[in-house]
């Protein structure tokens, strides 16, 4: 059974930084691309960045600079190193294997002025 775990969130004040890690279970992540995602109440979850399974990494509009994914294939993990931390960061964040409809938990980030 194939298990995500997200972890790393909390309260931080504007400009600070935050690390999510997502440890998957029951399966190899070393062929998958990986993605986060996150989500707000009462709106759809918006993808955040992805890592393909070579390395390639992309960011959204809205965190380009700021965040950044990595992955670490021999603890079959994934983050996110979040840095400029800002108030419309707030959301619960994701992790994601590409092509397969599973979820974690999720990890609440929240950011304050």
């Amino acid at each position: 059974q194939v298990q995500l775990v997200e972890s790393g969130g909390g309260l931080v004040q504007a400009g600070g930084s935050l690390r999510l890690s997502c440890a998957v279970s029951g399966i190899r992540i070393r062929g998958h691309d990986m993605r986060w995602y996150r989500q707000t109440p009462g709106n759809q979850r918006e993808w955040v960045a992805i890592i393909t399974s070579g390395g390639w990494t992309n960011t959204a509009d809205s965190v380009k600079g700021r965040f950044d994914i990595s992955r670490d294939n021999t603890e079959n993990t994934v983050y996110l190193q979040m840095n400029s931390l800002k108030t419309e960061d707030t959301a619960v964040y994701y992790c994601n294997i590409r092509g397969r409809d599973q979820w974690g938990q999720g990890t609440q980030v929240t950011v304050s002025s």
